[in-house]
């Protein structure tokens, strides 16, 4: 049995609370379970300075933890002085997550910069991070659509990401915090909502996985992915 009394292919209570923050344009808070990030879209009519004069815009993410979203405090990067290691992969993964599925071209010389700040942390911070993200995205686009500021098509498909693991020796989908300390594998999947991978990673925390374990993961992420799409499209109302 799960600690939260879940059967192995159940997912979380999962919200998408849409136009939360008054002043970006793109917002949401996404809530994976006890989990929630709010994710903020920010568009900046500039780019980066090896993309200015090409005809193509970028996306961009950053990624923190408030000072209580954790069990015990945890101090303010900010005051540290510098972003640690994980910070930076999470970051940079919600943003490759998001070009994945954005038409660069058709963005113009414009950047938009998907801010997802960690409210609550009860596992899967950065899965959550990317599903949200999407969504304020997807408002941030249409925005700039209604000013006529994009050049066609931006948004190709939709993104989500979930975590699967191997859990007292039981493939599981959407690993909360109490699986994750526990779990003997541990794997994240980013998929578009046409099925597609985007990034998958997977480490053995305890014993080697096999390719049948893998494979296990993989529909389980699979199907969790395609209701999170799903629930990203009745969120946008599309």
């Amino acid at each position: 049995m799960r600690p939260s009394g879940r059967q192995p292919s159940d997912m979380r209570a999962v919200t998408l609370d849409r136009n939360v923050a008054m002043k970006a344009e793109g917002s949401c808070i996404v809530a994976y379970g006890n989990t929630r990030v709010l994710c903020t879209a920010s568009v900046e009519t500039s780019v980066p300075g090896w993309l200015r004069g090409k005809g193509k815009g970028w996306v961009t993410a950053e990624y923190g933890m408030l000072p209580r979203a954790t069990g015990s405090r945890t101090r303010r990067e900010a005051t540290a002085g510098k972003q640690s290691g994980r910070t930076q992969e999470i970051q940079r993964l919600i943003g490759r997550s998001l070009r994945a599925v954005v038409d660069l071209e058709a963005l113009g010389e414009v950047q938009v910069t998907l801010d997802c700040d960690v409210l609550e942390a009860d596992g899967g911070t950065r899965t959550a991070s990317i599903t949200g993200a999407y969504v304020a995205l997807a408002d941030a686009i249409k925005w700039m659509e209604e000013r006529k500021l994009t050049k066609g098509q931006v948004l190709r498909d939709s993104v989500a990401a979930v975590s699967c693991g191997i859990y007292r020796g039981t493939p599981v989908l959407d690993l909360d915090y109490l699986e994750d300390v526990e779990a003997e594998t541990d794997a994240n999947f980013v998929m578009t909502g046409s099925g597609k991978f985007v990034e998958i990673q997977g480490t053995a925390e305890g014993a080697p996985f096999s390719r049948a374990e893998l494979e296990s993961l993989m529909t389980l992420a699979e199907q969790g992915i395609g209701d999170l799409s799903a629930m990203q499209k009745a969120a946008l109302g599309a």
